[in-house]
């Protein structure tokens, strides 16, 4: 699927459409496929990070029951407060540098407003001038472990040995050394089992915990810490590219 957006935007400058609309039109195309696909959000942006295309997925998760009232509005206007205007200023950055999103770990609410975790990438589209005329993005919902791996019952003990020490510095020689394989044995395989690098799954555990954490009255500082920050700025660097929110913005969206 990442390789269909490819196309859309990295196509030779001859096949490349002239014009968004046009763009949309042949993508248009290809909805009914994607919108049998049931953990990916993927969708197309205008200039001003406006939905013009989305699947059936991105419209559930938006709660609305068809893509009309979606079409024309931008994600902070229908997402959560928490996350919303996140994604629309990773947009902008997208739309207006030209930057280039791969395989970003980001939570997410989903219907129930519960967390969850996605994996996501975000394209600009070029036109055949060479000028970026919207964006094309998917965001990947985060699947359950792959069970049947053979070298499952090792990454379960380096997962669980995250788990216990996410509050301090978790090193790659220690989690290799607890699965007796190799460093690129151990990236390799942890891609495959739970769809994450070994260093995504240390964020997304302290991200998981500081996103509790966050509901509470502690100061933002101890929650760095009993996160396994030792550097409160590298905390809320991180808790943004997740979220989109500095730590003390998504606690006061929140309410907290």
């Amino acid at each position: 699927m990442q390789g269909a957006f490819s196309i859309l935007s990295q196509g030779t400058d001859g096949n490349r459409p002239q014009t968004l609309e046009a763009l949309v039109a042949g993508a248009a195309l290809l909805l009914p496929m994607l919108d049998v696909i049931p953990n990916a959000a993927i969708f197309i942006k205008d200039m001003q990070a406006r939905y013009v295309l989305a699947n059936r997925t991105l419209v559930q998760r938006c709660g609305l029951k068809d893509l009309r009232p979606l079409l024309g509005k931008t994600s902070a206007q229908v997402f959560p407060a928490q996350l919303g205007p996140g994604y629309t200023e990773q947009d902008r950055k997208v739309l207006e540098e030209g930057f280039v999103l791969e395989d970003q770990l980001e939570l997410h609410l989903y219907g129930s407003r519960e967390p969850g975790w996605c994996l996501t990438h975000k394209q600009p589209l070029y036109n055949r001038d060479g000028e970026i005329i919207g964006l094309a993005g998917i965001s990947v919902d985060l699947q359950s472990a792959s069970e049947t791996h053979p070298a499952f019952e090792r990454l379960a003990a380096v997962d669980e040995h995250i788990r216990a020490h996410f509050n301090r510095r978790v090193t790659l020689g220690e989690l290799t050394r607890i699965a007796g394989i190799s460093v690129a044995q151990l990236e390799r395989y942890c891609k495959r089992v739970f769809h994450l690098t070994p260093r995504q799954m240390i964020q997304k555990v302290r991200l998981e915990h500081a996103h509790r954490l966050l509901h509470t009255d502690l100061p933002i500082t101890d929650v760095a810490l009993q996160c396994g920050y030792t550097d409160h700025s590298a905390f809320t660097r991180q808790f943004k590219a997740s979220t989109g929110f500095t730590p003390r913005q998504y606690r006061q969206a929140t309410g907290h």
